[in-house]
């Protein structure tokens, strides 16, 4: 379990990684990139970043690329932006939650039909006077 403080921290490291990546980062593999998660270690010396990166699996490799490739850069401005004695080394983690979610919704968006539908089939039993049987 985090403590207090730990939990702070990664939030504060989620905070400047995500304006990082949004506003500083120049290279052009890194798209549609959005930080989740932080999880720092409670000796402050790893943290664990989880990403959830939209596109197709060419598109999340080349993004996973360019971040690892700017780690350091980031971890500069964890750096300079948080008073900490360690700076924590990065891991960017892809976390498929979200597609995962979109996913699921899209698959429940085709089993259950639109309410629209629905209304129209309502009315056409009330017009034929009822459901058969009555």
């Amino acid at each position: 379990m985090a403590s207090r403080r730990t939990a702070k921290i990664a939030e504060a490291v989620r905070h400047v990684v995500s304006n990082a990546i949004l506003f500083g980062l120049r290279d052009p593999r890194v798209k549609n990139v959005t930080v989740l998660n932080v999880e720092v270690a409670g000796d402050l010396r790893t943290a664990k970043v989880y990403i959830s990166i939209l596109g197709d699996e060419k598109s999340q490799r080349l993004s996973l690329q360019g971040l690892n490739s700017a780690r350091g850069w980031i971890q500069s401005k964890i750096a300079s932006e948080l008073d900490l004695r360690l700076t924590p080394v990065l891991t960017f983690v892809l976390d498929p939650g979200v597609k995962k979610s979109i996913e699921v919704a899209r698959l429940l968006r085709e089993l259950n039909p639109p309410e629209d539908d629905m209304v129209e089939e309502s009315e056409e039993i009330m017009e034929d006077g009822g459901v058969e049987g009555e």
